[in-house]
């Protein structure tokens, strides 16, 4: 063993206590956001509240919530006053943590990492055989929180940038457009869109049952039934209105399906002549060296529990998710599209658009 130099050591075990303390806090975070300690926080504002008044506000145990502000507090997810021994929330803790209208909203992220860990064993087997691991197979928190944690950046983003950025698209569906929407999941996507453009109708495909019925109620508890049906089918064989839609999107599920090309490919066959597909992706780059920074580490973990074996368990090409913007358009056009560009970005996603 080579002599250790222990200055190195010691900051690489710092890092590795940081990362520590982030991974046993995940399930803290998630006891804030179901039991509204958060909220509560943030509620009361910068006077703060203490242990016992936050315990009181949310009908928790004192000593529980008691250990829990200590932990939020050492994380920098919660402020604490010693002096007065109260416990607060920034405006930009409450943000991201306490508002699920917020654009970085994130709690979600915690219900997918949760989910990660309760599937490890599934994970570890397939590791070891080469075997996948379908979408449907992982645990149930996986599917609430993907719907928490896109969605925050559906709806900031969807209506006021994506869209606009992708050419006639929005003028289109304010005339009343048809729109399928694959790979939708409980459909938040999907209803965001409805809700945008009452002229137009709206088709949630996915093969995923339980996210399908749960879409379905959901749209019609919002009143959108009439215009946003869900639909049980592949991203290879679902149906089309005759004539074809004006509008096709995927959402952050193209680079984990068993036939990305097969999939692309369908579309363009559902496609108008003049129709345009957008599909929205891991802002991943093309080779692993820009994959190297935090964003990078979040979607290589998530690819590699979640959408790496899901491409596998149908023999697929398993991409994942960071798959960067040459392997996603060299997809596409083998699926037929032949114009295919990069149309905005955020920090997190790239958005393609792409025509026939």
């Amino acid at each position: 063993m080579s002599q250790l130099n222990m200055d190195r050591l010691m900051q690489f075990m710092g890092k590795v206590v940081g990362d520590l303390g982030s991974s046993m806090s995940t399930p803290l975070v998630i006891l804030g956001d179901k039991l509204g300690l958060y909220k509560a926080l943030a509620a009361a504002g910068p006077a703060g509240l203490t242990s016992a008044e936050l315990a009181g506000a949310t009908k928790t145990h004192e000593r529980y919530i008691r250990e829990w502000l200590v932990n939020q507090a050492a994380g920098g997810y919660v402020e604490f006053d010693a002096k007065a021994g109260r416990y607060s929330m920034t405006p930009e803790q409450g943000a991201a943590l306490a508002d699920e209208t917020s654009p970085c909203h994130v709690p979600g992220g915690f219900y997918i990492a949760m989910s990660m860990a309760r599937d490890i064993s599934k994970i570890e087997s397939a590791f070891r055989t080469g075997e996948g691991v379908d979408w449907g197979e992982h645990d149930s928190d996986l599917f609430c929180g993907t719907e928490l944690f896109f969605s925050a950046s559906y709806r900031a983003n969807l209506i006021a940038s994506w869209l606009p950025a992708l050419e006639g698209v929005v003028a289109k569906l304010e005339r009343g457009g048809t729109v399928c929407d694959v790979g939708c999941g409980h459909g938040a996507s999907t209803m965001i869109m409805a809700k945008a453009f009452a002229r137009s109708t709206f088709v949630g495909v996915d093969a995923h049952a339980p996210s399908i019925e749960c879409a379905t109620k959901r749209a019609a508890k919002m009143g959108l039934g009439d215009r946003c049906t869900f639909v049980t089918a592949n991203a290879s064989g679902y149906a089309g209105p005759a004539g074809g839609y004006d509008f096709i999107c995927f959402f952050d599920c193209l680079h984990d399906m068993g036939d990305p090309v097969g999939a692309a490919r369908h579309a363009r066959k559902s496609i108008k002549a003049d129709g345009t597909a957008m599909i929205v992706e891991p802002a991943a780059a093309d080779d692993v060296s820009g994959n190297l920074n935090p964003v990078g580490r979040v979607f290589s973990a998530a690819s590699t529990m979640i959408c790496v074996p899901a491409s596998i368990k149908h023999k697929g090409p398993a991409l994942g998710a960071v798959a960067g913007e040459a392997r996603m358009t060299k997809v596409l056009n083998e699926g037929g599209w032949g114009h295919v560009r990069k149309a905005t970005a955020t920090p997190f996603n790239m958005i393609l658009e792409a025509r026939p």
